[in-house]
């Protein structure tokens, strides 16, 4: 059974969706009507105006209801287009990633940092300007789009020139767009005046305590949690950076 006006839950979607239904919305191979009156809406449509509503008001803002209403029809209109919400953020994932970063070429003379560093700004970016993508690309088997897909290319082809085989070359994807969904996270729960009174909660704890944990107060005299004006995407980065060059330096 289909849930309306929220996303279904994991179990829910297991058992319900079509994969094939999702794949062909997202690389717009579903069926066309042959009869009947020109359709006037199209799914990447609804799937924009759902995306920017999700950029006003976060996702669970996001409903068929709400979605239409924007366009001055009933929910059950939409569903001509898109079978539900689990398929409508789908679709706004992709919607939003765009068509593919803009790369530098790579090359052999150890520009593949350069071309790296470029997709993963870029990919920050996306997360920095849509924050909802963080709960709607959730870690779990999802069916890809050509956008998304486009990104993972650009990814492994900037990487080429490191000669790490395939299986390397995936899996310094994954450091990557774990940091960069790291970083988003960090920025969406930051808040100054939250933040400032758990430091000093947290200060005056652990003046009570500092026996028990001494590395830590001894990590937080040092300065530790002090804003240091380094920016988090950019260190991980260059961490990740040095560690592909350990490993190209070490196979040679």
């Amino acid at each position: 059974m289909v849930e309306r006006d929220g996303v279904r839950s994991k179990g829910q979607q297991d058992e319900t969706r079509d994969p094939r239904a999702v794949l062909a919305l997202l690389w717009g191979e579903q069926e066309q009507p042959t009869r009947g009156p020109k359709p006037k809406l199209t799914p990447r449509r609804i799937a924009a105006a759902a995306a920017e509503l999700a950029d006003r008001e976060g996702l669970d803002a996001v409903s068929m209801s709400k979605v239409a209403g924007g366009f001055g029809v009933s929910a059950m209109a939409l569903y001509r287009y898109v079978p539900g919400k689990t398929e409508l953020v789908e679709l706004m994932v992709e919607e939003v990633m765009g068509e593919g970063p803009e790369m530098p070429e790579s090359g052999e003379d150890g520009r593949w940092r350069e071309a790296v560093r470029a997709w993963t700004r870029q990919c920050a970016d996306v997360y920095a300007a849509h924050p909802w993508l963080l709960t709607a690309t959730a870690l779990r088997r999802r069916v890809l789009g050509p956008r998304q897909l486009r990104w993972l290319d650009a990814a492994l082809a900037a990487l080429e020139p490191t000669g790490l085989d395939g299986a390397q070359r995936h899996r310094v994807f994954l450091l990557l767009i774990g940091l960069v969904r790291n970083v988003a996270q960090q920025r969406a729960d930051h808040e100054e005046e939250q933040s400032a009174e758990w430091d000093r909660l947290a200060a005056d704890l652990l003046a009570r305590h500092a026996e028990r944990f001494p590395a830590l107060t001894k990590a937080i005299a040092d300065g530790a949690f002090q804003p240091d004006g380094i920016d988090p995407l950019e260190f991980g980065l260059d961490r990740i950076l040095d560690g592909v060059e350990a490993v190209i330096g070490g196979r040679e």
